[in-house]
């Protein structure tokens, strides 16, 4: 052989040698390490952890608990251009390549080598699944053989609809965030099917580095990976030059605070996370339970927005406090050092209620900072709640001056008023008295200023509100709505009280004699409770009104029980008003309707109590008819006279509410359809000031909530139970024109009788 010849085929042997040797090499590998890969159960049975969620029984979200936020969601259910814009992110030739994109890979080499270091990854989107379900994000050459193996596994035994599937709903887009479905609601408050092109090319960026290209902590880098994404869409052919103009051209509109529900329930979601736990306590959190509440997305609206306007009304009659806090400006700078935030950071929002710090003050204008760097101006009847704080004779440490904190609402984006954060606390409960399911729950003025559930946690003094249950057990012992009582004052010895002698007085400190139960119920007489109490006798009637779901305990019987000085929640009074309205029967409020597992097969359901069962019977069907028609009174022409003109029906029924000292304002009433009460009071029991009786200070929270939630509904009244006979009234002026009666109790004619004046103590 030649020895030119020789030279050339000796490398080439060399070479091919060599090349054997590799390929050796590599099916050694291969052949030892693939039978070792992972097991693919884990994608098979996909069981990605899914967060605890809370709806109302209408279907809307009120809010969710997990670690991570993901919605899972099939591939049939991606939109077509959340599809796409993916692609044209990710891996334009997923459909095409085998896990392996080799084009990709011999870009990326050249690139690498080119600029000295493993700067460029080519991974497809199988690839990243099998990252993220098997493997850490370090980027080293053994760690890319494993994932470049675990690709082609992954391609042989899953179709490419699988592998896109679980890569949508696996991966991780900030914010806590993992899944498309999920990154949708959270940056832009909507589902997946209601994308803009210009909002899915947004998500799609998110996959190369969701730190970097969060629109939230960096929306100028988001916005430039945006419109990268859109350009490859256009130049693949997803979206044509139209599309592609109009979409670079739209403004995102981002939710800033990935916190924020779009409901205010928080108190009620807060109730089923923690009934939801204690059934389910292993795995509630990454399990993706729904819990259904019976809550009604508009009946919860009216009730937040009613308490809110309510406490606003109470704390405007009182007057402006002065500054919140102060704070020290002497290291400020500017009008926009970014320590004004770090100030502001122990001051939170409370919806409206925004936190400011007063940059200049005089009786013109106030001038303050605003988280965010905005400078709020405030003048004209913007200054009219706070003007006497801005005074020099205002107190030093309340005064409006420079480093004062304050804070402002907006009417709209220019006018600003000062206003202040309220002090007071206020609950309400609305609910169905047919079944007992929860329409509406308000637990306190504020979720994320105190946690605490006024409706659930907190026992009060029910006062006048409580009157009702003693009238009630007082027809059970024979009286009569036309019964005579009379309305003078009153003394007891220690003896009778239990304590100390008593002397009770009328609210109004008025007395008009002998007056009818009607009227005296109507009127809120104390004098006429605790004779119709005394005629009873405190043992009857302590027992008798745990027929409506009272601990007979916390109502010790004396005779200060007829003023509602035991104790009581919202959530035993709305129960207990409910037996009036349905027609004499017991039922049990509740607030979650069902749960459900991830494939939303039930897992629990309530089984509800349900008026019309004889054995949840609580009072006499004609005992609860003659109540309703006399709380109907009160609403008509008695203390909260202003429910049935404002609303402009007869069908609502009820009772205001005022404990001694005026420390807690209720009302509690219903219409055949719905059950509520308002509460108002400090959580540290103090005087609301004089003049805040339940008419005043809880009725129009009542009344605010009634006029949405009954807007469409026609009058109803309950029907009359056998067993009752009406009689001409001989009264004049306000009252019915017939009165009354239990048949075995009906007069022949009604006309006057003696009244009812017990003065010896009961034995």
């Amino acid at each position: 052989m030649p020895t030119a010849l020789r030279w050339l085929i000796y490398p080439f042997v060399v070479l091919l040698g060599l090349a054997a040797m590799v390929v050796a090499m590599v099916v050694i590998v291969l052949s030892l390490t693939y039978p070792n890969l992972p097991s693919l159960e884990i994608l098979t049975d996909y069981r990605p952890k899914i967060p605890l969620r809370v709806f109302t029984a209408d279907g809307h979200l009120l809010g969710e608990f997990g670690e991570e936020r993901r919605a899972v969601v099939s591939i049939q259910d991606v939109p077509a251009i959340m599809k796409q814009a993916i692609l044209a992110a990710e891996d334009e030739r997923f459909y095409q390549h085998g896990g392996i994109d080799t084009l990709g890979v011999l870009r990326a080499v050249y690139t690498n080598l080119l600029s000295g270091g493993k700067r460029q990854g080519a991974s497809t989107i199988t690839q990243q699944v099998a990252k993220n379900f098997f493997l850490s994000s370090e980027k080293t050459y053994t760690r890319k053989l494993y994932e470049a193996l675990l690709a082609f596994k992954i391609e042989n035994n899953l179709s490419k609809d699988q592998i896109f599937e679980l890569y949508i709903n696996q991966i991780f887009l900030g914010q806590r965030a993992y899944g498309f479905a999920a990154a949708a609601h959270i940056y832009f408050g909507k589902p997946l099917a209601d994308l803009t092109i210009a909002e899915a090319a947004m998500l799609a960026g998110l996959p190369k580095a969701p730190s970097a290209y969060n629109p939230v902590v960096n929306p100028k880098r988001a916005r430039i990976r945006q419109q990268y994404v859109l350009r490859r869409m256009n130049e693949l052919g997803y979206i044509n030059d139209q599309q592609y103009k109009a979409a670079l051209e739209q403004a995102l509109v981002i939710r800033r605070d990935v916190n924020e529900t779009p409901m205010h329930a928080e108190f009620v979601t807060e109730m089923a996370r923690q009934m939801t736990v204690e059934r389910f306590p292993e795995d509630a959190y990454t399990r993706g339970l729904r819990v259904y509440t019976t809550i009604l997305r508009d009946d919860q609206e009216a009730a937040y927005q009613s308490v809110r306007r309510g406490v606003f009304d109470y704390d405007r009659r009182h007057g402006y406090r002065g500054a919140e806090a102060y704070v020290d400006l002497g290291e400020i700078n500017s009008e926009q050092d970014e320590t004004l935030d770090e100030l502001l950071a122990d001051f939170p929002d409370s919806e409206d209620l925004h936190p400011a710090i007063v940059l200049q003050a005089d009786s013109k204008k106030v001038r303050a900072y605003r988280r965010g760097g905005d400078i709020v101006t405030v003048s004209g009847d913007g200054l009219k709640f706070a003007a006497r704080m801005i005074d020099d004779k205002a107190p030093p440490n309340k005064r409006l001056r420079r480093g004062a904190v304050i804070r402002v609402q907006s009417e709209d984006k220019s006018n600003w008023r000062i206003v202040q954060m309220p002090e007071v606390e206020a609950a309400f409960l609305a609910a169905d008295p047919h079944d007992g399911a929860i329409r509406a729950l308000v637990g306190g003025f504020d979720f994320n200023r105190s946690k605490f559930n006024h409706v659930t946690q907190a026992w009060r003094q029910p006062g006048s509100s409580f009157k009702p249950f003693i009238y009630s057990a007082a027809l059970e012992r024979g009286f009569t709505p036309a019964s005579v009582i009379n309305d003078e004052p009153i003394s007891f010895p220690a003896t009778v009280t239990g304590s100390q002698a008593w002397e009770p007085k009328n609210y109004d400190g008025k007395y008009e004699g002998p007056m009818r139960m009607r009227t005296a119920l109507a009127k809120s007489k104390n004098m006429v409770s605790i004779r119709l109490l005394q005629a009873s006798g405190v043992h009857f009637v302590q027992d008798y009104i745990t027929r409506f779901g009272f601990q007979a305990s916390r109502h010790p019987p004396y005779l200060t029980m007829a003023l509602g000085a035991g104790s009581v929640t919202l959530w035993e009074m709305v129960t207990a008003y409910a037996v009036f309205a349905n027609g004499g029967y017991r039922v049990r409020p509740y607030i979650v309707r069902e749960i459900q597992d991830e494939k939303k097969q039930v897992l629990a359901r309530a089984e509800p109590l349900t008026a019309g069962d004889e054995s949840l019977r609580a009072i006499d069907p004609r005992n609860a008819f003659l109540m309703d028609s006399m709380l109907r009174d009160v609403t008509i022409y008695g203390t909260a006279a202003r429910a049935s003109a404002t609303l402009k029906r007869k069908d609502l029924a009820g009772k205001t509410g005022t404990t001694n000292e005026h420390v807690d304002a209720w009302f509690c009433g219903y219409q055949q359809t719905v059950v509520g009460c308002s509460w108002i009071g400090f959580d540290q029991p103090r005087n609301l000031g004089n003049g805040e009786t339940g008419g005043t200070a809880a009725l129009p929270t009542w009344i605010g909530y009634m006029a949405r939630v009954l807007k469409d509904a026609p009058e109803a009244f309950l029907p009359t139970p056998e067993g009752i006979v009406a009689i001409d009234s001989q009264t004049s002026g306000k009252g019915p024109a017939q009165e009354l009666f239990y048949k075995e109790n009906a007069p022949s004619e009604l006309e006057p009788e003696p009244p009812v004046d017990n003065s010896k103590p009961e034995d």
